[in-house]
This record gives C-alpha cells, structure tokens and sequence, in this order.
C-alpha cells in the first residue's frame, strides 16, 4: 500500500492510497490510534470512491461512531482505465433492452463477471488497511446498494471478517447462492418503485439471505430516490453491531 496524499478537516483525516493498480482512499478520525471497526463501502455504477452520496456517509461514521472507512474504485471506474470487455458487454446489453429484453438480468450478470475481480481485490485492500496501527484488525462491516450490492453479497459471503452489512437496490438473478451462504445481521434497502430493478427481484434477494436476522427498509420512490433518514438507521445498525 503507498499512500499519495493526506488531508484532514473537521476531525476527518482523508489518505488517497494505490494498492497495486487499485486506488483507494481510508478516512479515519483526526489523530486515531489503535484498533477500531472498518467499514468497507462500495459505490454505485459509474460512479467512483469519493462519490458525493458516499463520501457523506463515510465522513459520519468517523466522527459519530469513530469507525475507519475505505472505498477503492471497482475496475472501469474513477481513477481506473476502462475496460474494453465491460465497454462491449455494456454496447450488447444496450442493444438488448433496446429489443426489447428486461433489463435486470443483464445488470446481474454484468455485475457477476465484475464481482470476480472485486472480490479478491476487496480482500486484498482489508488485509492491507487492517495492518495500519491506526485501523487495527477489528471488526468489519460492509455497505453497497445498486452495483454496490451486486459486488457485495459475493463479497460478503466470501469474506468471514464482516460482521453486518447494508445492502439494497439489487435483485436475485445472480447472486441468490451468494445470498444463501451470507448469515451475518444485513439491512436490505428495496425502492418500491424501483425502474432498475423489479421489486420482485430486491424481494427475491431479501428472502435469500442466509441471516437469521435481517430488516428490510422499503421505500416509496426511484432507484436512486433513497430517503436521507435510512443514512441513521445505517448509523445506528453498524453501532450496534460493530461498535
């Protein structure tokens, strides 16, 4: 891990990091040391590791539950090149919903050929984070909705360091196994009216997670029309789990 740049405002300090090809950023509060919980965030489709939505969420879980942060960017996103196989997979699968084909199960599998790499490399940027003195190995906690979901549950299931997990705004097309193996507490975020995915899909993906305890957050409105009320309940779901 080689760290970039450093900067640090109200009581949030802020590292830009490459791991490998990966770039990353780790918030953690002002002048931290010792262990503490680390949260792992991922971003949504075409978005990137500073998006303004997470970068919000990540500035509140230091300074009011004092946890670390990490987002990266996934492959083709932010500050990473893109990828000329995921450029023609999007071109094909544009011209399918074109002709008329749903559009869920072609984001699914999209995001289950991505999720091939992200999984290993999100491991990758755990181990390297949690041997930071001012991280620690403590306990770890994941939140993604939309692509974030998708990546996630596989990551989740794979990954035995989570502790809880937010997720949402995704379907069951590709990840139900992946879902059936994750046993942690989950919070899951369904849109009602969701154009991107079919809410019978999001309620697909609830009922397939293997935990035993598990809320779900339905919401009238769009994808990308989450209330800003459910940022507390995450809040107080990673307190109560990782804090």
């Amino acid at each position: 891990m080689r760290f970039i740049s450093e900067t640090s405002s109200d009581g949030v300090r802020e590292q830009l990091f490459t791991l490998g090809e990966i770039p990353g950023v780790l918030w953690t509060p002002e002048g931290a040391a010792g262990t503490r919980p680390l949260v792992l965030m991922g971003h949504g489709g075409g978005q990137h590791k500073k998006a303004p939505d997470l970068l919000a969420r990540a500035r509140r879980f230091v300074t009011e539950c004092g946890f670390a942060v990490v987002a990266v960017d996934v492959p083709a996103h932010g500050d990473r090149p893109k990828v000329e196989e995921y450029d023609r997979l999007a071109t094909e699968n544009q011209a399918r919903v074109e002709a008329g084909e749903e559009l869920a199960p072609l984001i699914a599998g999209f995001q289950a050929l991505v999720a091939r790499r992200t999984v290993p490399e999100w491991r990758a940027v755990l181990d390297a984070v949690q041997r930071l003195e001012h991280v620690g190995a403590g306990p770890v906690g994941y939140w993604g909705v939309s692509l974030g979901c998708g990546l996630g549950v596989p990551f989740v299931a794979a990954e035995p360091r989570v502790r809880a997990a937010v997720l949402g705004l995704g379907g069951a097309a590709a990840s139900a196994e992946d879902a059936a193996r994750i046993t942690v507490p989950v919070e899951f975020l369904v849109q009602w009216d969701d154009e991107r995915v079919p809410r019978a899909q999001s309620l697909a993906l609830f009922d397939a997670l293997g935990s035993a305890e598990k809320t779900l957050h339905a919401n009238p409105g769009l994808h990308g029309e989450v209330p800003a009320f459910e940022l507390e309940s995450t809040l107080s779901f990673f307190a109560r789990h990782l804090g």
